[in-house]
């Protein structure tokens, strides 16, 4: 099975590093990502959500950020799990990379910067951070592990869970709204 694509490292750091959407416009030099790797990239992003949303579950009392919490935990829980079947019954090992890497570094200032705020400063740091992460996780699966799966059935699972990060778009667009109104 061929594995490798390539994408630009201008668009990974846009895309994680200061979640801009993606660029159509991409440079030359482009590291590779297998389906290994985009399967780990996948179960990356979904963890780090899930993290986020345990932070919440901790350090939050408003019923709404609670319950968007959550649905986060419990949704992107199952979109591991789907994962994890897939690549079992696809004999692939998910592997380390740049963008997982470059995920989870972000990701420790995201929950450092987090675990400091109390109170509606949390709630608004949550929410405000769970709407820029799905935007950036979005572009991520639209722009960059879709076109770099080579596995028909990795690319489905990939597409499938686009409209699910829509509505979780969607929803922490709207708590956000309610928060600011508050």
């Amino acid at each position: 099975m061929k594995i490798r694509k390539s994408i630009s490292a201008s668009a990974i750091g846009l895309l994680f590093g200061s979640f801009m959407l993606l660029s159509p416009a991409v440079a030359q030099d482009n590291p590779t990502l297998s389906d290994a790797e985009v399967a780990h990239t996948a179960v990356t992003a979904n963890q780090i959500d899930i993290d986020y949303a345990k932070i919440a579950q901790e350090r939050s009392k408003d019923a709404e950020v609670l319950k968007f919490a959550e649905t986060m935990a419990s949704d992107h829980k199952a979109v591991i799990d789907q994962a994890v079947a897939l690549v079992t019954k696809l004999g692939v090992t998910p592997e380390v990379n740049a963008v997982s890497k470059q995920l989870l570094s972000d990701a420790e200032k995201t929950k450092e910067m987090l675990r400091t705020k109390t109170g509606a400063a949390f709630n608004k740091a949550y929410i405000d951070n769970e709407v820029a992460y799905h935007k950036a996780v979005i572009a991520a699966v639209e722009g960059l592990l879709i076109p770099e799966s080579e596995n028909a059935e990795l690319k489905s699972l990939l597409e499938s869970i686009v409209p699910a990060l829509q509505a979780h778009l969607e929803h922490a667009q709207m708590v956000q709204k309610d928060l600011n109104g508050k």
